[in-house]
């Protein structure tokens, strides 16, 4: 299916109180001439409002606003397989989804979900990852749970809620040192999951071909006072890469550390080819493509950023110095 007419997906994660459920309702109940299918990913733990959904195995509820509710407890591909079906045949219409992944740690097993099942990864693109983050309580959460890390680390973006809870400088802390775990998500505040819609949707997060951001206050905010699990590092040359050598140490890389590695991302100048390379991945799922020919004017170079638990820095450093052409 072209790229155009699949139906895209947005992966809401954050920790319990960060607003999810706020948003959610909100996206549920709100006019605001969207059709989105919500799925709840519910392990076992109530989520959005009791009386929209009864507690049944599995249940798909059309809402007053066009927006579908569906609660899943167990096989997300099944669920999504269902909502296919509905629309194609009609019976059912949405132009995107939501799903939101209440309780379930790490959002990497959903998102790979669209690169391993291939009839789902024809149909839905998956858009990005979205993390909210509860400005009063994230710090401790931070400190407490590996969960709350990695679901930073997989971030596209990071939405900060009650940030008129706590002062500007704690913001500001905050903001740093997730910054350090994940340079690439930008963080927007937000009020009581008061988010406006295009905070949310179309982001293209995923997207291989979108732009790398990497937040250029990362690169000289080096003093770490947490010493989290996730943490994050750029590798940048202004040497081309040889393709062999850097496809061989990536996969190799790949099948040990890719438990570890939550998000990895980069644009690449490849020996011998006009144009830029994109990869990018999620644990042991990796793929690239060819991005938009280098002009004659600008400067060639390549950047990547990998984001993971306790990765060894200097080995893959090392590694890509010795990939370079």
């Amino acid at each position: 299916m072209q790229q155009e007419n699949m139906v895209p997906v947005t992966i809401l994660t954050g920790f319990l109180g960060a607003g999810k459920t706020t948003l959610l309702n909100r996206i549920l109940k709100e006019d605001h001439g969207h059709r989105i299918a919500v799925i709840e990913n519910e392990f076992g733990e109530v989520g959005v409002d009791n009386e929209i959904i009864e507690q049944a195995e599995e249940q798909i509820v059309e809402m007053n606003n066009g927006c579908i509710c569906c609660t899943v407890r167990g096989d997300l591909i099944r669920i999504l397989g269902s909502l296919k079906e509905k629309r194609d045949a009609k019976t059912m219409k949405f132009d995107r989804v939501i799903i939101e992944t209440t309780g379930m740690a790490d959002p990497g097993p959903v998102a790979q979900t669209f690169f391993t099942d291939e009839e789902i990864g024809d149909y839905y693109l998956l858009d990005s990852i979205i993390t909210l983050v509860d400005a009063k309580h994230a710090g401790k959460q931070l400190d407490e749970f590996t969960e709350a890390q990695q679901q930073v680390g997989f971030a596209d973006r990071i939405l900060m809620s009650k940030t008129d809870l706590v002062s500007a400088d704690e913001v500001k802390k905050l903001s740093e040192r997730i910054r350090v775990m994940n340079p690439r998500a930008p963080i927007k505040p937000v009020h009581f999951g008061e988010a406006p819609l295009a905070e949310v949707l179309d982001l293209r997060g995923f997207n291989l071909n979108a732009v790398l951001e990497i937040d250029p206050q990362f690169l000289t905010d080096i003093q770490h006072e947490h010493h989290d699990e996730v943490d994050s590092f750029v590798f940048k040359s202004d040497k081309p890469f040889n393709n062999d050598k850097l496809e061989q140490f990536l996969s190799g890389m790949v099948q040990v550390y890719g438990p570890d590695l939550l998000r990895y991302k980069g644009v690449l100048w490849m020996k011998g080819n006009p144009r830029r390379v994109v990869f990018q991945g999620v644990h042991m799922m990796m793929g690239g493509d060819l991005g938009k020919p280098w002009s004659k004017t600008e400067k060639k170079e390549s950047i990547m950023v990998f984001i993971g638990k306790s990765l060894p820095k200097d080995l893959f450093i090392a590694g890509l110095e010795q990939c370079l052409a």
